[in-house]
């Protein structure tokens, strides 16, 4: 049986919101055969820039450093763009202005968990970030983007404003690199068996029913 299935992203990450589209197909398909099993879903924290300053950065200035100049990083994301709509995402890059440190957005991902709709968080700031550009360093926006998700506004706000959870993605943080993830998405089914990558929906169902079918541990 599939119990669980636990994701390690971030949510920058345009792979991970494509693996996500690929997770909820290949769940869906997954579900259609095992109609009794109702496996959960885990989001846990995962920062690709860790070290940028809590305002974040100028978009179009870190793309060009990380790639080397804008001529390949428009090549990149062009390739990213036609996963994309391959996936059922219309990604704006275009739209992005700032890179941010995604600390709070992970707070907000941790808090969510506890309320129950986690799930409803990690798309709306996919699709915030992705598909309208919104500025993910900005408490405001993520306040806002909390009550999208199902969250009481002022509670978020005054959540944003502290440092509760701040520990929990620090752990989820110290986890990644305890098991060797060296790239996101990362799926890991009943806390056995890994995947890496935005990997086609038929090849996560693949590794959803290999997992249901291992032994439990003793």
């Amino acid at each position: 049986m599939l119990q669980s299935v636990n994701v390690i992203s971030d949510v920058v990450c345009p792979w991970c919101f494509i693996g996500k589209r690929h997770l909820e197909a290949a769940l869906a398909e997954y579900r259609r055969r095992h109609p009794e099993q109702a496996p959960s879903v885990h989001w846990h924290a995962y920062q690709l820039n860790p070290d940028l300053p809590g305002g974040g950065a100028d978009r179009r200035t870190y793309l060009e450093r990380k790639f080397g100049g804008p001529q390949r990083a428009a090549e990149i994301y062009a390739h990213v763009a036609q996963a994309g709509q391959r996936a059922g995402l219309d990604f704006q890059f275009d739209r992005i202005l700032m890179q941010p440190n995604t600390t709070q957005a992970h707070r907000l991902i941790a808090r969510a968990a506890d309320e129950g709709t986690q799930d409803a968080m990690v798309e709306a700031l996919f699709r915030a970030y992705f598909l309208d550009g919104r500025n993910l360093t900005d408490d405001t926006v993520l306040a806002d983007l909390a009550e999208e998700a199902g969250l009481d506004r002022d509670a978020a706000s005054a959540f944003l404003a502290s440092d509760a959870l701040t520990d929990r993605v620090t752990d989820d943080a110290a986890l990644a690199q305890r098991i060797g993830v060296q790239g996101v998405p990362f799926f890991i089914f009943n806390q056995r068996l890994a995947c890496s990558g935005a990997q086609p929906p038929e090849v996560l169902v693949e590794a959803m029913e290999e997992a249901a079918a291992m032994p439990a541990e003793a």
